[in-house]
């Protein structure tokens, strides 16, 4: 029976917080196309279409085509749909929401005389984007007789070697500390003075009922200042400096009770509550290049840097258990090891670089856009998703124990997730003053085959129409998403574990109104 340590609630730990998780890489890189009505339509492909202002956050160059100016606004309508999947059980949870695509505006330096002679020219856009959105609802719940969420708190124990239980009650503010001092875990009888083995109070053998919430919000707002230019009108060429704002909020309880209904096993429930926000702002560069070897075919090539952010996390957790008889109901947080306040965490974070390569045939390429018939374009997009990686701030903690966690945090990255292939292909029929679209991409799969069905993708379908006449237009779009996804709750070296398997739908209807300048 272990001792009861009332000190650690009066100690201010000096651990660091570390709330980052391969995950989070995943989330803040494998993001869907976002854009205009027009762009969403034709499945997000824009690498060497231009002439939309969505070209500054695809391929820069298309911006080049423009001999004129636009102003554009772009309101939109998310909607998503979460079908999990926990040992045999399913649940659903959605979340709506608006949101919004590229809107700003674009100014040409085209001439009449360049229109008809084909003379260079250039163009300047300052757009504002919504390029991710992480709002989501995921819920599952299941009967488990392999494992138990405190067996995670174990591993960590073992991992730092202790041996003493005044350090498990103060080492760990954000997870071990708080399940040790509410008896989730405890120490195993026999013990000796800064040498006794740990246990979990869960009853593994008979089965816990689990459940786990997690609720998503945010997403990265991008500011995007692009360049452009053509030579002849058959070279252009174009770059961006993008300045994405992010901004993301969780908040996740998972709840394990004992499946039976014996009062005596000292076990009825325990549940850990974490609330993390990360805010951040970053930079990026975007470059391509679009060459018309003929009138009616356009060929594009981009290349994204990586997201250069520096982010900011602010962390608290709280465990709740009721062993029964044997200690009650006990509620631990992390506050108390914070003075109150949340834990704070500065760091450096890159995503991976992209690049993408496309062509698009031009029904009829003419200078007079208006009597174009249409066109069909496609792009192939890599992500190298293994390429995110965390750093320490300069100005934030720089201690070893901070620099040895990224560096793990990194090889973690490395083994999870994969380089991937996504593609995106639509087209366009113009009949007079009305367009229709048609398009459709999928997203390949980032993770790497770990032995826990890690695997996923994303599929959309989508149509809209248009509208172009005497200097206005109007563009209306439909994109249904259909997606797999996985979602651990916990991962454990030394026992068997299982994830979530989820599959998404969603959909995101939008509307671009725009105006000649």
């Amino acid at each position: 029976m272990r001792k009861i340590f009332f000190i650690f609630t009066c100690i201010v730990s000096s651990s660091p917080l570390f709330a980052q998780e391969p995950a989070d890489a995943l989330r803040y890189s494998w993001i869907t196309s976002s854009g205009t009505a027009r762009q969403q339509a034709v499945g997000g492909a824009m690498t060497s279409l231009g002439g939309d202002i969505s070209a500054a956050y695809v391929n820069p160059a298309g911006l080049g085509f423009y001999k004129t100016g636009d102003f554009v606004l772009t309101p939109g309508y998310n909607f998503l749909n979460n079908n999990s999947t926990y040992y045999g059980r399913s649940e659903k949870d959605k979340k709506n929401g608006f949101s919004f695509g590229t809107s700003g505006v674009v100014l040409g330096t085209g001439t009449e005389k360049n229109r008809k002679g084909k003379s260079s020219g250039m163009a300047v856009a300052l757009a504002i984007n919504r390029t991710a959105n992480f709002g989501s609802n995921i819920l599952y719940r299941g009967a488990n007789n392999q494992s138990s969420y405190s067996q995670k708190f174990l591993e960590e124990i073992k991992k730092n070697n202790e041996r003493d239980p005044n350090n498990v009650a103060s080492n760990y503010p954000f997870g071990t500390s708080l399940a040790f001092n509410a008896y989730w875990i405890d120490t195993v009888a026999g013990g000796t003075s800064g040498n006794f083995q740990f246990q979990t109070r869960a009853p593994i053998s008979t089965g816990l009922l689990q459940e786990n919430t997690v609720t998503n919000r945010g997403g990265i707002t991008e500011l995007a200042l692009a360049f452009a230019g053509n030579n002849k009108d058959k070279f252009y060429f174009g770059g961006t400096i993008g300045v994405p704002f992010l901004h993301y909020e969780k908040q996740a309880t998972f709840t394990e009770a004992d499946a039976t209904s014996n009062a005596n096993n000292k076990f009825d429930f325990a549940s850990i509550t974490e609330n993390l926000t990360t805010s951040g702002a970053g930079v990026n560069l975007k470059m391509g290049f679009i060459f018309k070897p003929v009138e009616y075919v356009r060929l594009g090539l981009a290349f994204h840097t990586p997201t250069f952010y520096m982010m900011t996390d602010r962390y608290n957790a709280s465990v709740t258990a009721n062993t029964e008889s044997y200690k009650g109901m006990l509620t631990q947080e992390s506050g108390l090891f914070t003075n109150g306040t949340d834990a704070e965490f500065n760091y450096r974070m890159f995503t991976p670089y992209r690049i993408m390569a496309s062509a698009s045939y031009v029904l009829r390429e003419i200078e007079d856009v208006r009597k174009q018939k249409g066109f069909l374009t496609a792009d192939i997009e890599y992500v190298n998703y293994a390429g995110s990686s965390f750093s320490t701030d300069p100005e934030g903690d720089e201690s070893q124990s901070t620099k040895n966690y990224l560096k793990s945090l990194n090889s973690a990255i490395d083994k999870a997730y994969k380089g991937a292939l996504n593609f995106k292909a639509g087209g366009e029929l113009k009949f007079t003053t009305i367009m229709a679209r048609l398009g459709a991409a999928y997203y390949g799969n980032p993770y790497k085959d770990l032995g826990h069905a890690e695997k996923g993708s994303r599929f959309s379908v989508s149509g809209g129409l248009g509208y172009r006449n005497k200097g206005m237009f109007i563009d209306l779009t439909y994109v249904h998403t259909m997606g797999k996804d996985v979602h651990f709750a916990y991962r454990l070296q030394n026992s068997a574990f299982a994830g979530a398997a989820i599959k998404q739908t969603g959909g995101n209807a939008l509307v671009t109104v725009g105006f000649k300048i």
